[in-house]
C-alpha cells in the first residue's frame, strides 16, 4: 500500500518545519522545496495551503522516512539536494549524492560561455575535467551537438552516478567516461582536443573549515582543497592543457573570487595561450578564466 498523509496532518508539519528552519537560520523556502520532491504538490497549492482539505497525499517515501530526512537538514545541516538524491541544473534534473560536488547554479555560465565562444562548428573532441556528477559534460553534450566528449573522474563512485546521469539525460551515446586523474586517461587524445573545461577544487586547504557546515562537513573534500594556495589543480591544468589542446582549442575554468588575476598571470607566463579573459559571475565577481591554445 503507497504512503500517504492527510492534508491537515501535512499543513501542521509544514507551519512546524518553517519555524524549525527560521530558528535555525536556514531559508523557509527549503520545506516546500522538499514538500514538492516527497509529494504530489506543486508550488501554488502550498503557497495557497489549498491541499489542507485533502483526504490523502501521496507519499514517495514513507512519512517515517520523510522526517527522517527532514531531521538530518536540522540537526546534520545535511544539503537538501543530498537528502532529495537530486539537484536541478540547467534544465535537467541530475543524481547527486555526498560522493559528488552539488552543481551549483554559476557553473551553468560555464556552458553559456562557450555557446557564445563556439560559432558555427560546434564538433571535435571536448573535456569535462573532474565530472563529478557529470552535469558540465551533459551541459556540453546538450549545446555542441556534433561534439565527442570525454568526463574525467578520479573517484569510480562519481563515475558511478555521472554515468547514471548521462544515461537518463539521453547523452550515452555522446559522452564516454574515463576514470583516472586529470589527463591520465587522455593520453591517446594529446593535440587533439577542442575544448577543456573544468570546476576544479579551488579553496585553500586551511579555509576548508571555514565553508558552511553544508559544504565542510558533507560536500567531498576531494573537490573542493585546492591544496596550500587554492591553486594546485588550477597551476597543473595551465601547465598540461597545451599538450592536449589542438591550436585554437579552448581552456576554460570556475575559480574561486580573487583568483582571476593569479590565473591569468600562470597563463601568460606558460607562453602558450592567448585570448586571456576573466569573465565575471551574475554577481560580479571574477569566476571564470577563458583561454585559446596558441
Amino acid at each position: 500500500m503507497s504512503a500517504s498523509i492527510s492534508g491537515q496532518e501535512l499543513s501542521q508539519w509544514r507551519q512546524q518545519a518553517i519555524a524549525d528552519l527560521e530558528q535555525a537560520q536556514l531559508s523557509p523556502k527549503e520545506v516546500d522545496i522538499f514538500l514538492q520532491a516527497v509529494t504530489d504538490l506543486d508550488t501554488l497549492s502550498l503557497r495557497l495551503q489549498s491541499f489542507r482539505e485533502r483526504e490523502k497525499i501521496p507519499l514517495s517515501y514513507s512519512w517515517s522516512e520523510i522526517t527522517k530526512r527532514w531531521q538530518k537538514r536540522l540537526q546534520a545541516r545535511v544539503p537538501l539536494q543530498y537528502l532529495l538524491e537530486s539537484v536541478v541544473w540547467r534544465n535537467f534534473t541530475l543524481k547527486v549524492s555526498p560522493e559528488v560536488l552539488i552543481p551549483r547554479p554559476e557553473t551553468e555560465l560555464l556552458i553559456d560561455i562557450v555557446g557564445e565562444t563556439v560559432r558555427g562548428d560546434d564538433g571535435g573532441i571536448w573535456v569535462d575535467m573532474g565530472t563529478g556528477s557529470g552535469a558540465i559534460a551533459i551541459g556540453l553534450a546538450s549545446i555542441l551537438t556534433k561534439a565527442e566528449i570525454y568526463a574525467t573522474d578520479y573517484s569510480q563512485t562519481a563515475l558511478a552516478i555521472a554515468k547514471e546521469n548521462i544515461i537518463n539525460t539521453g547523452f550515452a551515446d555522446r559522452i564516454i567516461l574515463k576514470q583516472g586523474s586529470w589527463w591520465t586517461p587522455l593520453e591517446k587524445w594529446k593535440g587533439q582536443i577542442s575544448g577543456m573545461l573544468s570546476n576544479p577544487p579551488y579553496i585553500p586547504s586551511a579555509e576548508i573549515l571555514d565553508l558552511q557546515i553544508e559544504v565542510r562537513e558533507h560536500e567531498p573534500r576531494l573537490a573542493l582543497d585546492g591544496g596550500e594556495d587554492g591553486l594546485t589543480a588550477l597551476r597543473y591544468l595551465v601547465a598540461t592543457a597545451p599538450d592536449y589542446l589542438r591550436s585554437g582549442g579552448l581552456w576554460l575554468v570556475e575559480m574561486r573570487a580573487g583568483q582571476g588575476e593569479k590565473v591569468v598571470q600562470m597563463l601568460e607566463n606558460q607562453g602558450n595561450y592567448r585570448q586571456i579573459q576573466i569573465i565575471n559571475d551574475l554577481a560580479g565577481f571574477d569566476r571564470f578564466v577563458l583561454a585559446e591554445r596558441i
